[in-house]
C-alpha cells in the first residue's frame, strides 16, 4: 500500500478561458470507478450542448486505475494531458470532467494540450487538495475514570480518533503510523498506570495532520 496520496479537497468548478474557448473544468473526489463514471455522466447532461465533454480519472491508492476520453478533440490533446496533470500532482480518487465551449479559434495541438492539462492545474489550484495518509487502526480499552483524559490527550496530540464506544469500559478506535505504535504503546501505559488494552488491527487511510 502507498504510504499517502493526495486527492481533491471538495467537488467544485473552476473556468478558464483560451482564445475565446471556454473551459470548464468540473473536479469530484471519487471512491471508486463507477462513482467517476456517474460524475462524467452527470456533467456531460449538464453541459450537453457544449463542444466537447474530455475526462479523466485516477482510482486507487497505487493508481491502479487509469482513464481518460479525448471527446471527440485530436487523439492525446485533452483526456491525457488531463491525466498527466492528475499524476503528476499525485492526485488519487479524483475524476476530472473539462467542458469546452469553442470560441472560433483553433488551437492547434500544441494548444489543446496546454489548454485541457492547464484547465485541470487551475481547478486543482483553486479547489485545494488533501493528504491522505496510511495508518495502523488500533483499538484502546480504558476504564470509564480514564477515558476523559486519554481522549482528551489523544485529540490535544492530533491523533485521529475514529470511533468511541462506552460499554462496561470505553473503547476507542485511533489510527496511528505504523512507525508510531511503540511509541503510543509506551504513552498509553504510562497515562494509564498500565490499564489500558491495545489491539493493533488493519490498516486504512485517513486526513494526514496538515501541523506533521
Amino acid at each position: 500500500m502507498q504510504d499517502e496520496y493526495r486527492t481533491v479537497a471538495r467537488a467544485g468548478v473552476h473556468e478558464t478561458e483560451v482564445n475565446r474557448s471556454r473551459f470548464l473544468c468540473a473536479l469530484a473526489p471519487a471512491a471508486t470507478e463507477q462513482e467517476a463514471r456517474d460524475f462524467i455522466a452527470r456533467v456531460r447532461k449538464e453541459h450537453a450542448d457544449a463542444t466537447h465533454n474530455c475526462y479523466a480519472y485516477v482510482i486507487g491508492a497505487d493508481a491502479a486505475i487509469q482513464k481518460a476520453s479525448d471527446d471527440g478533440e485530436p487523439g492525446g490533446t485533452a483526456g491525457v494531458p488531463m491525466l498527466q496533470m492528475l499524476l503528476r500532482r499525485d492526485m488519487r480518487y479524483v475524476v476530472a470532467v473539462v467542458t469546452r465551449y469553442y470560441g472560433g479559434v483553433k488551437l492547434g495541438a500544441g494548444g489543446l494540450i496546454r489548454a485541457y492539462g492547464g484547465a485541470v492545474g487551475e481547478a486543482l489550484d483553486a479547489l485545494g487538495t488533501l493528504t491522505r495518509r496510511r495508518f495502523r487502526l488500533a483499538t484502546v480499552t480504558v476504564d470509564h475514570q480514564r477515558a476523559g483524559k486519554v481522549h482528551n490527550d489523544l485529540r490535544a496530540t492530533g491523533r485521529e480518533v475514529r470511533d468511541v464506544r462506552y460499554g462496561e469500559a470505553v473503547t476507542i478506535e485511533v489510527g496511528l503510523p505504523d512507525a508510531d505504535v511503540p511509541a503510543f504503546r509506551a504513552w498509553l501505559a504510562d497515562v494509564t498506570a498500565g490499564t489500558a488494552g491495545f489491539e493493533p488491527g488493519g490498516e486504512a487511510y485517513g486526513d494526514a495532520d496538515p501541523g506533521r
